[in-house]
């Protein structure tokens, strides 16, 4: 008897083993799709589980179904492709949303168009109020006007379309800007306004005139303040819209974070009232503005702002440095091959640059410079270095060079040599590259622009992104530019400069795991693992093993913040 009762337990115990542990249900369990983790231990996984905010388990499908319980959520792919969610690495996150309130002039294709639109526009608003646009782009309209100057269009049919309405109108890069003649009556701009263009020529600025000496309506970098400070301000309710669509915009787009490029003390202020009211739905990692250096040096003072809840890290500060390609402001070592007098401009002073770094890292904060020409690369390169050899004792700074569009060769290796990220754009080569040749020549573009494999392979960790509003928030064509380096249209064939392509492992790690490191979150997100935060983006198609023009058919499917679904197609 005492045999068969030994048998017995034998066999229950067996059974009970064969059952393996019994698990907890969980809230959420994902499966019927291709899961990339960015993980190098798990590249690929069947299922993902979550359980409040985090992943609790990733791994085999038949192993995930044992969490799920009655009240589970099981979320079938049905065969979609599903990553960490992207990060955008470098944006504008309330001009997001502005660009969705004014006018929109990203897909403009001539200066006559462009006009047009503000015809439309000015029909719809009360005389003398003021309309604001951005996203045009003089080198990527069809047909020039018949008359530039420096590279520019003049105000001319603008102010006849709008005659009593100030119009001010963003340059795509957000570098220059055009003024029609009733914005510039305003603003007391004319001829004889000596004392001002000398002022703001002076500072890092430059307002284009003709051969007479009058403004033609476009004013360069720091100029741009001459008109933007008469700009009514925004009402509240107007920038609590304007970040409600910038939200929304980053769920339809599968962005879960955001790296915001330079933010003011109002926008930090408003990122808190969201946050608290549980309205903020996307990761932001704030850059203080160099701009505002009271608000900076307060900052410095009393050290970062790290949120436990991952929603709103403050510990970066940003740069203003140079200018863009396009409106001829980033800062070169030799000039420009299609304005041969001319060399760029540097907008912030480097001595400053140098201050602010050795204040940075005594004070824990992060620097962050926008710089897009090859001086401005290597004169930031040097006060980074300068200020990292004086602080030995800071191991871990991440300092960021915002764009690194265009370098000298001998700068290349710096990056992995101090550490420093590039948080470039890829669909800037793809928007740029086709036009950027004229301004800096075949050697300088071949040499030393959009360099993504030279720096990863310098040990350098790069940052992708979109810098939306100046590019479309959707990180899918910049992507594609990551690993084509074609235009959007698929020219030309094998791509420019081929041999600086990523792979598609390294183009999704840039956007995903290397983004969160590149704010010191890669410990919380980034990757598809046990324990991280469950944000998560379904795409249409397989962006990682699609022909290459079919990445761009790809859309987002579903968007996962914190475990919760915030956007279905």
């Amino acid at each position: 008897m005492k045999y068969l009762y030994a048998l017995f337990l034998l066999g229950v115990f067996s059974l009970l083993l064969s059952c393996g542990p019994s698990v907890k249900p969980a809230d959420k369990v994902i499966l019927g799709g291709t899961i990339y983790t960015v993980n190098d231990d798990q590249p690929i996984v069947e299922a993902v589980v979550i359980t409040g905010d985090k992943i609790e388990f990733t791994g085999k499908e038949t192993e995930a179904r044992k969490y799920i319980g009655a009240n589970t959520e099981v979320i079938d792919l049905e065969g979609k492709t599903m990553t960490p969610g992207f990060i955008e690495g470098h944006g504008h996150f309330m001009g997001v949303g502005y660009n969705e309130l004014n006018l929109d002039l990203m897909y403009v294709k001539s200066y006559e168009e462009l006009v047009d639109k503000v015809k439309e526009a000015v029909v719809k608003v009360q005389p003398g109020q003021w309309v604001i646009g951005r996203g045009w782009h003089q080198d990527k309209w069809d047909v020039k006007p018949g008359k530039m100057i420096k590279g520019f269009q003049t105000h001319h049919l603008l102010s006849e379309a709008s005659p009593n309405n100030p119009v001010y109108l963003y340059h795509a890069s957000g570098h220059a800007a055009m003024a029609n003649a009733k914005a510039m009556e305003v603003a007391g701009v004319n001829q004889l306004s000596v004392e001002v263009l000398k002022e703001y020529s002076e500072e890092g600025g430059e307002i284009i005139r003709d051969e007479m000496g009058n403004p033609t309506g476009i004013f360069n970098e720091r100029a741009m303040g001459i008109i933007s400070r008469h700009i009514q301000q925004d009402e509240n309710s107007q920038a609590v819209e304007a970040l409600t669509l910038a939200i929304q915009a980053c769920w339809r787009n599968g962005i879960t974070s955001f790296h915001d490029a330079g933010v003011s003390r109002e926008s930090i202020e408003l990122f808190k009232q969201f946050k608290n009211e549980g309205k903020l739905g996307v990761r932001l990692y704030v850059m203080l503005s160099g701009w505002d250096s009271k608000s900076m040096h307060e900052w410095f003072s009393k050290g970062p702002e790290i949120d436990p809840d991952n929603l709103l890290t403050i510990r970066s500060v940003k740069l203003n440095c140079d200018g863009a390609l396009g409106s001829r402001g980033a800062w070169l070592l030799e000039p420009y091959t299609d304005r041969p007098d001319f060399f760029g401009m540097a907008t912030f002073p480097m001595d400053s640059v140098l201050s602010v770094s050795r204040q940075a890292l005594k004070s824990g904060f992060q620097v962050c410079s926008h710089a897009i020409g090859d001086r401005a690369n290597q004169e930031i390169l040097n006060r980074y270095e300068q200020a990292i050899n004086e602080n030995p004792g800071v191991k871990d700074h991440r300092f960021r060079i915002e764009h690194a569009q265009h370098l000298h060769p001998d700068d290349i290796p710096r990056f992995g040599q101090l550490g420093v990220i590039p948080a470039m754009q890829a669909i800037h080569m793809s928007s740029d590259r086709p036009w950027a040749i004229e301004r800096l020549g075949e050697k300088r573009i071949v040499e030393g622009a959009y360099m993504w494999q030279s720096l990863l392979k310098s040990g350098a960790v790069v940052v992708n992104g979109t810098d939306a509003p100046v590019e479309p928030l959707n990180p899918i064509p910049s992507f594609y530019a990551s690993v084509s380096r074609k235009t959007l249209a698929g020219e030309p064939e094998g791509g420019f400069e081929p041999e600086e392509k990523m792979t598609r492992a390294q183009a999704l790690r840039s956007y995903t795991l290397d983004a969160a490191y590149g704010a010191f979150e890669e410990k919380v997100k980034g990757s598809i693992e046990k324990g991280k935060l469950a944000d998560l983006v379904v795409f249409t198609g397989n962006i990682m093993e699609a022909d290459e023009m079919d990445i761009l058919k790809a859309e987002v499917a579903m968007t996962i913040v914190g475990g919760k679904i915030v956007y279905r197609k």
